[in-house]
């Protein structure tokens, strides 16, 4: 029974090459609507109710982006909205990779351990030979990094999660171990290069804000529109049947803590250019905001599906909030609350259509 299950997962999977009457089956089935779905509701129904729940997160940062407008003078300024890009791109990139790593079907907990020692070990490296070799080193140490985490949750197979938090205070170690606990700065005659994404480019946004935007481009067009995307999508959604499909799951997620890492490398050299140093503490507690900035936006905790995009509205609709509770001097202990239960709402909707689609 367990082998006849097996082969039909093989003969009907998209991933391999099936008979002419297979492939029609299967495109077949994929006009169809979910057996959900399939009701008599009329058609333009279906279609609103389709949009809303696949653009619903992006019209409610709208929906707080109008109230905010209406509610305040200074919100919609140039400088403001400025202000609220820049503030969102450290979390921002690291939303970038924890969103492939959950779609994916893993987390990365060692994501801003990863920052913590990529950023110090740029910091070491341009002592000697200079920005640039720092520059590229961070993000050489970060993807590595990163690579090395999804080596050992992979060939290990312990829980995700459990282990990029061990994996996290080993990070954390290396980082007191290179600096001796104490906090590093880059040379003088080079401390003004580290400062680049600080300063204002193109339309007065800043250049951290310009890498954020380009990195969301890069890995969103990634995600959608290659083969290692799809293979992400599949890896999160049915892992036992996307390997026997052919793809090499381990691979694919040994790739995915890689870019998680060289993300976090290019949160890190923001906040060097920031702060103009770096210590082992740096960004803790930060992986958990961009977990849930990831969640907010609608990447399903469960893997299998969301986007880039999504993180991207996730992350504005948390730097929106905070921004609000500032302009209107609310109480920010209500913050926490507020963020608290739109994690609570995303969990609880992701959990009510992954029910829904499975009935």
């Amino acid at each position: 029974m367990a082998a006849s299950s097996t082969s039909s997962i093989v003969r009907h999977s998209p991933l391999t090459s099936s008979p002419p009457h297979s492939r029609n089956e299967s495109r077949m089935t994929a006009l169809l609507p979910p057996t959900s779905e399939r009701s008599d509701k009329p058609w333009g129904v279906k279609r609103l109710q389709s949009k809303l729940r696949d653009f619903g997160i992006a019209f409610g940062l709208l929906a707080i982006v109008l109230a905010l407008s209406v509610s305040t003078t200074t919100f919609l300024t140039p400088g403001n909205l400025i202000n609220l890009i820049d503030q969102a791109t450290v979390v921002g990139l690291l939303a970038v990779g924890a969103t492939l790593c959950i779609i994916s079907g893993v987390f990365d907990l060692s994501a801003t351990a990863t920052l913590a020692v990529s950023a110090i070990t740029g910091i070491w490296i341009s002592q000697t030979f200079g920005f640039a070799a720092g520059f590229i080193g961070a993000i050489v140490a970060g993807t590595l990094l990163g690579a090395i985490t999804g080596l050992i949750i992979v060939s290990t197979k312990v829980n995700s999660f459990i282990g990029t938090l061990a994996i996290s205070i080993i990070y954390r170690g290396l980082a007191i171990v290179l600096t001796a606990g104490a906090i590093v700065s880059p040379p003088a005659e080079i401390a003004g290069s580290f400062r680049i994404f600080a300063e204002r480019g193109p339309f007065g946004l800043t250049w951290a804000s310009i890498l954020f935007g380009v990195t969301v481009v890069v890995f969103g067009l990634m995600l959608a529109k290659t083969t290692y995307g799809r293979r992400i999508y599949a890896v999160g959604g049915n892992a036992e049947a996307a390997r026997l499909s052919g793809i090499r799951t381990g691979a694919v997620r040994i790739g995915v803590f890689a870019i998680s890492g060289a993300c976090s490398a290019l949160a890190g050299l923001v906040m060097i250019s920031r702060a103009g140093s770096a210590q082992p503490g740096m960004a803790t507690g930060l992986e958990l905001t961009a977990i849930a900035a990831v969640v907010i936006g609608g990447t399903s905790i469960m893997g299998g599906q969301g986007a880039v995009w999504r993180a991207f509205v996730g992350v504005m609709i948390l730097t929106v909030i905070a921004n609000g509770f500032n302009l209107l001097q609310w109480d920010t202990t209500y913050q926490q609350v507020v963020t608290g239960a739109l994690i609570l709402i995303a969990i609880a909707a992701d959990s009510l259509f992954f029910k829904k689609r499975n009935s």
